[in-house]
């Protein structure tokens, strides 16, 4: 849920880039960092571990334009991949207003694809939230690798709900905008019926 600053007039959103280990959720919140001006994005925190995985989050506030008056900042936030760290990525997902799920496109990887969306829901249903009531997209990332699955196949057992969808390298920046800016879009939207009772 959007906290609303009345204060400072400002609205705060929260996106959750979720995933399975390694998958790239840290490269595209790195990606957009690098290429957004330093004037309208905050200070981004990663904490990770000697093997460069996320340990916890990162948080990137982003300014992303006016709602009725009020300014709109968005908090992107990574969940750790890793099993051992669920307690972790459920605490994140605390009221998540948008999800950007980067999925690995490496055959290998379909089974953590699974387990981490299935994981995602559970988390989600905790906090009495269904996936299909939650802003989200879905990002297939890796697409350049040898071993990345057939896009059409990956939609096929990842996209059950038929969310945008794109394909993405991150590391090269690929697909990472786009992604973002749809579910920012999708976001607002909601805000938009929620807060000035319509969907325009």
């Amino acid at each position: 849920m959007a906290f609303i600053n009345y204060s400072s007039r400002e609205i705060n959103v929260k996106l959750v880039y979720y995933g399975p280990g390694l998958g790239g959720k840290t490269t595209n919140l790195r990606y957009i960092f690098q290429k957004t001006a330093p004037d309208t994005r905050g200070r981004m925190i990663e904490l990770a571990t000697e093997t460069e995985r996320t340990l916890f989050f990162d948080f990137l506030p982003l300014a992303m334009g006016k709602l009725g008056g009020f300014s709109v900042r968005f908090h992107l936030y990574t969940v750790p991949g890793q099993v051992f760290y669920d307690a972790s990525r459920k605490i994140i997902l605390k009221d998540v207003d948008g999800i950007v799920f980067v999925a690995d496109s490496q055959i290998e990887r379909m089974d953590a694809n699974l387990e981490s969306l299935d994981n995602m829901k559970i988390h989600l249903a905790e906090y009495g939230i269904r996936l299909e009531d939650v802003p989200w997209v879905m990002q297939y990332n890796k697409r350049d690798l040898p071993s990345a699955v057939d896009a059409a196949e990956l939609s096929a057992m990842l996209n059950p709900f038929g969310v945008p969808e794109f394909s993405a390298v991150a590391t090269r920046g690929e697909g990472v905008f786009e992604t973002l800016k749809t579910v920012a879009k999708i976001v607002l939207k909601e805000l938009r019926k929620q807060y000035t009772g319509g969907g325009q």
